[in-house]
């Protein structure tokens, strides 16, 4: 496991583990001797949300009880998204947690007042498992890397089942997840919520190529528009494995919509393409991993769904995460990429 700690923010985590447990005492009727130990930041993952592990103990009923938690705090200046969908995001989590719908981290608290830490901030129950960490790369070493193709199998397999799971979630109860006026939902929302990415961005430096790229997105927008939940970052590096390869928890809730089925499976593919798949540009290509076909068969054989025009979506994905990008160039106060590698990239050159 790489030492490398990636984090928006940091804190002293001895008045963190103060803070929590004076704030878990209201959460906790009746329970005394609270503590609150082994706090630690994620390691090898993590570029929006702080993001803190901790263990939590008490006494209750005249029970001893433990608990593993995380907490995630509202980001306030590193902000990499326009909408930062904080309560959204644990409301998603509870209903999906709640129903049984898709493997994720059980929400506990979720607490509004900023003046507990200093910003609203949510509590969830830590799961034990292994993720294929981005820094450094699952592909050029680490567990994933180490394990067979058989096992990999499994593990593409099963992802690609929680994957097709968000796809069977009913959307009736998930009207807090509603965009604007005029991109409520469906692929509107998630068009307009690009479209305002854009605008963002420019606030800070104009923005041609992404202009232009949007122009040609539209030009050729798809017929194809499945109506579903966007996840919003679909990636195995996203998911939680065991020691059988099988889906723990979906994880990093942080930007979903109602915005249609195939976003999610085109981000899939086109980070499997990226991190591991033969034109792997960050590690090597791990044998066992289900290839772009395979994936986009299993997907729709499970979600029952229909993956017609794909290939928009996974331009579309080129071009949000270009947005994303650009965004982390600006708040960290580097280069951003280069316009002519930008124009090819989004097919504008």
């Amino acid at each position: 496991m790489s030492d490398v700690i990636v984090a928006p923010e940091t804190r002293d985590l001895d008045d963190l583990a103060r803070d929590l447990a004076a704030w878990l005492a209201t959460r906790l009727p009746g329970a005394s001797g609270i503590s609150v130990e082994n706090l630690a930041y994620p390691r090898g993952a993590g570029q929006s949300h702080e993001t803190i592990l901790f263990d939590a103990r008490w006494t209750q009923g005249g029970r001893e009880h433990r608990q593993g938690c995380v907490v995630r705090i509202r980001p306030d200046r590193f902000t990499v998204f326009p909408d930062t969908l904080f309560e959204q995001q644990y409301r998603v989590m509870k209903f999906l947690s709640d129903g049984g719908h898709v493997r994720v981290a059980r929400p506990l608290w979720f607490e509004e007042d900023p003046a507990i830490l200093g910003k609203p901030f949510f509590v969830m129950e830590r799961k034990q498992g292994r993720v294929p960490v981005s820094i450094p790369p699952y592909a050029r070493s680490g567990w994933l890397a180490d394990a067979t193709p058989e096992q990999r199998r499994v593990l593409w397999r099963n992802a690609v089942g929680q994957l097709a799971a968000i796809q069977n979630v009913p959307l009736d109860e998930l009207g807090f997840l509603e965009g604007p006026e005029g991109a409520r939902r469906g692929f509107a929302q998630e068009w307009n919520k690009y479209e305002r990415f854009t605008s963002w961005l420019e606030e800070v430096a104009p923005q041609p190529v992404l202009r232009a790229a949007l122009a040609r997105l539209k030009e050729n927008w798809p017929a194809h528009r499945p109506e579903g939940l966007v996840w919003g970052d679909a990636r195995i590096g996203n998911m939680m494995f065991d020691e059988n390869f099988d889906v723990v928890a979906v994880m990093d809730w942080e930007q979903p919509s109602l915005g249609g089925a195939l976003h999610d499976l085109a981000w899939f593919c086109v980070l499997a393409e990226t991190m591991h798949g033969p034109r792997s540009q960050v590690g090597a290509y791990l044998e066992g991993m289900g290839s772009h076909d395979e994936t986009v068969a299993l997907w729709q054989a499970l979600s029952g769904k229909s993956a017609e025009d794909l290939s928009w979506y996974e331009d579309f994905t080129h071009f949000k995460m270009t947005c994303t990008g650009i965004r982390l160039s600006h708040l960290r106060g580097t280069p951003t990429m280069d316009e002519q590698a930008m124009a090819r990239r989004l097919k504008v050159a």
